[in-house]
């Protein structure tokens, strides 16, 4: 719970599932997100032009474990459906997740502990710390997450350990002032550097991780990779404030940055007090 002024409110979570063929594990998710200790949430998936069968079993046998579902017409990637959920959410503080049962919604409380009592503005869930149990998997993955995450930390001056990771929950207010311009996993790199840029208070917490085979369903391949470094150079490198909102205003105009957000703060205080 956030403490504001006297009163305690409890931060509502917007929990969006992009989607796209996942027929295999997405009742199971969405059983598991509904069982998540953290209580005041909204499920939020967004079918990305399914074609396996997905898309049927969502309007009907598990419409009642939904609170909002959106439909692509066609296929137009992970980075698209993000910004199609935030534009729904109605949360706080959003959340990411995947729909292929690599992440633990049981998790939801200890990524949202450092929001709820106010260090943070952004936490990152890694799977590279902390005591949780990971599936040993592909090495050269390991090598090229970490070389990303090495990558973007010199470009954004932050200390992250995961940049890749799905889990980043991100308060509402902050996730609508950004544009997202990657279709595809260039999302993760592009969605970082913008927070670097917006000066945000980023946490890690250590999280679980149950990755899955290239057989089981895996997506991402070294296509991806490749993208990713060109991805960590545009959005740390261009010279561009990283939203909508206000394009007059250059990224390294840190005064113009850091009173928005403190204008977005104050607002969020004054509803909830």
């Amino acid at each position: 719970m956030s403490i504001i002024g006297s009163r305690k409110y409890i931060m509502k979570l917007s929990v969006i599932i992009p989607c796209y063929n996942e027929i295999a594990t997405i009742e199971m998710l969405l059983k598991k997100v509904q069982g998540s200790p953290y209580g005041n949430k909204e499920v939020i998936v967004v079918d990305d032009g399914s074609t396996d069968g997905t898309r049927g079993k969502l309007t009907n046998e598990l419409s009642g474990l939904v609170d909002h579902l959106i439909f692509h017409e066609h296929n137009k990637g992970k980075g698209a459906a993000l910004q199609t959920g935030i534009k729904q959410a109605t949360g706080d503080v959003v959340i990411f997740q995947d729909a292929d049962l690599e992440y633990d919604p049981d998790e939801y409380p200890t990524l949202m502990k450092p929001i709820l009592e106010g260090k943070a503005d952004v936490v990152y869930g890694s799977r590279f710390i902390g005591s949780g149990p990971h599936r040993v998997l592909y090495f050269w993955h390991r090598v090229g997450n970490g070389f990303l995450t090495l990558l973007s930390n010199m470009l954004s001056d932050l200390n992250l350990t995961d940049m890749e990771t799905c889990y980043k929950v991100i308060r509402k207010e902050i996730a609508d002032l950004i544009t997202i311009n990657e279709p595809r996993f260039g999302v993760e790199p592009e969605i970082t550097a913008k927070l670097a840029k917006m000066k945000c208070r980023v946490y890690e917490v250590g999280i679980s991780y149950d990755g899955r085979t290239y057989e089981e369903g895996k997506k991402i391949g070294w296509k991806d990779g490749v993208s990713a470094i060109w991805c960590i150079l545009r959005y740390n490198w261009r010279n561009e404030f990283p939203f909508e909102i206000a394009p007059h205003f250059k990224s390294r105009d840190v005064n113009a940055i850091d009173m928005m957000i403190v204008c977005y703060r104050t607002q969020l205080r004054n509803i909830t007090s």
